[in-house]
């Protein structure tokens, strides 16, 4: 599919991701920008930047920013899902309030719904069964993104028009896809690895080096792996972008949220006081205990990830969840 100049794409949800997102649409193709608060929508527009979210990365000329969905929604071509997964259900419903099923959705939030234990891809579904749609993952920080500097990601569809719709643009914007079919496993992948590496982070406050680090994030890895498997995706989803990529970046770089979460609580503090020193959503705090309990459901065995919850509801301390993990039997590397 050729795109043009006259496409345009609405982008829902003008946090870091999404105005990264924005920004890099926004430099070949028509994007209209829509977040809920009227004050951040007002400075953007003053600004022509997101001050409060992405600092320093100017709005492309092709981006129009309002707090009016419908304006956002009208004459759009795709529309992609910038909200953390706690929003998407309701962001959904109001867009297909609007335009119903003819328009298909870029879902890029990761992580599982909270109490329903649902991918984003699957609570799209619930909501709008007839709706089509494909999934950004793999490893990518909003400045990249917005700052136009190389990305190369994981793009999911089990209908190749639909990751089309989206490819081009993306393409112009400096972020190159890699097409896949597993939904499964690149949803789980991008969800997961969140967990991993707020262990990733505690483990670094505590100190405990760069051989053991490797090796945790090594068997987080195993852990993502089984799960995915277990849910019905393919093993090599796992070797890729959305899986090995994804979990590398997050847990070694400092401009991942889930990691410096997590190594905020390795230097003791609260899981409250984390959250508000980081100051945006850290998708693995949401995911943490929907994982663990899917994973018993399923009898997966994820330490990390119950080492991770129990940290997180303040059952155990980060010293303390790392010498349980440490001290466990040997057995086998499978």
């Amino acid at each position: 599919m050729v795109l043009g100049d006259e496409m345009k794409i609405a982008v829902i949800g003008a946090g870091a991701w999404g105005t990264a997102l924005a920004v890099s649409i926004g430099r070949s193709s028509l994007v209209s920008l829509y977040g809920a608060n009227a004050e951040l929508v007002g400075s953007m527009k003053q600004h022509r930047e997101n001050q409060r979210y992405l600092p320093g990365v100017s709005l492309s000329e092709g981006v129009q920013v309002t707090n009016i969905l419908d304006s956002a929604l009208d004459g759009a071509s795709g529309i992609v899902m910038a909200v953390p997964t706690k929003g998407l259900r309701q962001s959904v419903r109001e867009c297909q309030s609007i335009v119903g099923d003819g328009i298909p959705y870029l879902i890029t939030c990761k992580g599982f719904e909270v109490d329903t234990g649902l991918l984003p891809f699957q609570v799209v579904e619930d909501v709008a069964r007839k709706a089509r749609y494909a999934i950004l993952s793999g490893p990518s920080f909003a400045r990249d993104v917005g700052e136009q500097k190389s990305t190369v990601v994981s793009l999911a569809s089990r209908d190749s028009s639909t990751s089309d719709v989206f490819s081009g643009v993306l393409l112009q914007g400096g972020v190159r896809t890699y097409f896949n079919d597993d939904v499964i496993g690149v949803s789980v992948g991008g969800a997961v690895k969140n967990v991993i590496a707020i262990a990733a982070g505690m483990g670094d406050a505590l100190g405990i080096g760069a051989s053991a680090l490797a090796g945790l994030v090594t068997r987080g890895l195993s852990e993502v792996c089984r799960l995915g498997i277990a849910l019905g995706a393919k093993p090599e989803t796992f070797m890729g972008l959305s899986g090995m990529g994804d979990l590398a970046l997050t847990c070694f770089s400092d401009l991942s949220r889930n990691r410096r979460l997590g190594y905020a609580l390795g230097l003791g503090k609260s899981l409250r006081e984390a959250e508000k020193a980081l100051g945006q959503v850290a998708e693995g705090v949401h995911a943490a205990n929907e994982v663990m309990l899917l994973a018993r459901r399923l009898k997966v065995e994820m330490p990390i990830t119950v080492a991770v919850t129990r940290v997180l509801s303040a059952e155990i301390s980060p010293r303390d969840a790392a010498a349980e993990l440490f001290a466990r039997a040997p057995k086998s590397e499978a």
